[in-house]
C-alpha cells in the first residue's frame, strides 16, 4: 500500500511533475518554445544599451571630427504571471491506497494548471500589454445571473475567438473589485454570456467598456502587438517616434485588404533585412492566411520546426510549411492568437523572455501543497515573474490582408 504524505507529494512536484512542467512550457507553442529565456534576472529593473547608430566620425582630406556613437538605453521591470491549483483533500485520499491512480489525480491537475498558463502567455506573445480580451459593442442585455447572463457583443475589430475562453474570470473597465465568469462565447455573433462572481458593477445595454483578463489590466507583459505591431508607443522606456530612434523601428506592410502571396512575403522579409542585415526565421499567421499561402504555393514542402530546447529537440516537433522569401527558406506556421488578417514575419534569435529567479511551482514555505483556510483541500501555485524584451528592428508585420 502506497504511504503518501504532504512530504511525498511535495517530492513528487519537485522532481516528476517540476520535469514535467518545464517540458510542457517548453513544448506548448511554437514561439515559446523557440525563444530564448534567461531565469536569472534579479533586482526591481534591467537597463540594456543597443547601438542607435554608427556615430559618424568619418571623412578623407583631414583627420575627421570624433562623435559620440548614439544608444538607445531600454529599461525592463517584470510583470507578475500566475495559475492556482485546488486539490481536493478527499479525492487525493481516495486515491491513496493506488500508486498509478494517486500520480494520475495530480499529473491531471498539474498537466492542466501549466497548460491553461501557457495558453494565457501564448495570449499575451501576442498582446499589447494591457491584458485586454475585447471591446464591448454597445449591444448588451441581461443581468448578470446564472439563469439570465449578460449577452454582450463584442466589436468587429477587437473580436478574437482565441482570447475568450469559457471559466475565465474577467474584470470589467478599470474596475477590479468586480470579476465575472465567461460561461459561453457565440462565435457566429460574436456574443459572450457574463455571470457576476463578486462585485456590484453591472453592464448597461449601451455600455462599451473594455473587458479584462481578472486583475491584468496594464499588467501583462510585453507582447508583438506592442513592440512590433506598433511603431508609435513608448516601450522599454523608448519613445519610437523619437528623432534617431528609426533602427529600433520594426518594418509594418499595410495590405490594403490584398491577398497574402509569396511576393508579398518577399517584400516584407527583404524590407526587414535591408534595416538590420538579418532574416526572419519564422513566420506565424492565422489559420484563414495559412490556408491561402498553402493552396498558392505548388510542391509546397513540409517540415517540422523544433524546440530549442536540446533536451526536447528529438521529442518535440511543429508541421510547417516553407516558403523562400530573401535567398532563405522560412517556416510559416499558425498560431490561434493571431488575428485573422495577419502575418507575422520573426527573428526568435531577437525574442527573450526573462525571468526572474524562483519561477515554476512556488515552493518558498518547504512545501508546494498549501493547506486552505476554510475548506477542506490544498492549493499549489505555478508562475513567477518575468518580460518579454523584444527588438523590433529584426522582426515585421503583415497587417490588413484579405480574410
Amino acid at each position: 500500500m502506497a504511504d503518501y504524505s504532504l512530504t511525498s507529494v511535495d517530492k513528487l512536484f519537485k522532481t516528476v511533475f517540476g520535469k514535467l512542467s518545464e517540458k510542457l512550457y517548453n513544448s506548448q507553442n511554437i514561439l515559446a518554445a523557440r525563444v530564448e529565456k534567461d531565469f536569472n534576472f534579479t533586482g526591481s529593473s534591467l537597463k540594456v544599451s543597443m547601438p542607435g547608430g554608427f556615430g559618424g566620425s568619418v571623412g578623407s582630406g583631414s583627420l575627421p571630427t570624433a562623435n559620440v556613437k548614439p544608444y538607445l538605453q531600454a529599461e525592463i521591470e517584470t510583470k507578475s504571471l500566475y495559475r492556482r491549483l485546488n486539490i481536493d483533500r478527499k479525492s487525493m485520499y481516495a486515491a491513496k491506497d493506488d500508486k498509478g491512480s494517486f500520480v494520475r489525480l495530480l499529473k491531471e491537475g498539474i498537466e492542466n494548471t501549466v497548460e491553461s498558463w501557457m495558453r494565457n502567455f501564448n495570449r499575451i506573445l501576442f498582446s499589447d500589454g494591457t491584458g485586454a480580451l475585447g471591446t464591448m459593442d454597445g449591444t448588451n442585455s441581461g443581468s448578470g445571473t446564472t439563469g439570465d447572463p449578460y449577452l454582450v457583443l463584442i466589436s468587429d475589430a477587437t473580436f478574437h475567438e482565441a482570447r475568450l475562453e469559457e471559466g475565465d474570470y474577467v474584470n470589467i473597465g478599470s474596475d477590479t473589485s468586480t470579476m465575472m465568469e465567461i460561461v459561453d462565447l457565440n462565435v457566429a455573433t460574436k456574443t459572450v454570456s457574463l455571470v457576476t462572481i463578486s462585485g456590484a458593477v453591472t453592464i448597461g445595454a449601451s455600455d462599451t467598456d473594455v473587458i479584462y483578463m481578472q486583475g491584468s489590466k496594464d499588467n501583462d507583459p510585453i507582447g508583438l502587438a506592442a513592440t512590433v505591431g506598433d511603431n508609435t508607443s513608448t516601450i522599454y522606456g523608448i519613445d519610437q517616434t523619437a528623432a534617431g530612434n528609426r533602427r529600433f523601428l520594426s518594418t509594418i506592410i499595410a495590405a490594403g485588404g490584398a491577398e497574402i502571396s509569396p511576393q508579398l512575403i518577399n517584400k516584407a522579409v527583404l524590407k526587414i533585412h535591408k534595416k538590420c542585415g538579418k532574416h526572419p526565421n519564422l513566420i506565424l499567421t492565422s489559420y484563414e492566411q495559412f490556408i491561402k499561402l498553402e493552396n498558392q504555393l505548388e510542391n509546397q514542402k513540409y517540415v517540422v520546426l523544433h524546440s530549442k530546447d536540446e533536451s526536447l529537440k528529438t521529442k518535440i516537433g511543429f508541421d510547417a510549411i516553407e516558403v523562400t522569401a530573401g535567398a532563405r527558406r522560412i517556416p510559416v506556421m499558425i498560431d490561434r492568437f493571431c488575428e485573422l488578417g495577419e502575418m507575422w514575419l520573426l527573428n526568435d534569435d531577437h525574442i527573450k523572455v526573462l525571468h526572474q529567479p524562483g519561477f515554476g511551482w512556488f515552493d518558498d514555505d518547504g512545501t508546494v501543497l498549501l493547506r486552505h483556510t476554510n475548506a477542506d483541500g490544498y492549493e499549489a501555485r505555478y508562475g513567477g515573474y518575468l518580460e518579454i524584451f523584444i527588438k523590433p528592428i529584426f522582426h515585421g508585420l503583415i497587417n490588413g490582408l484579405a480574410v
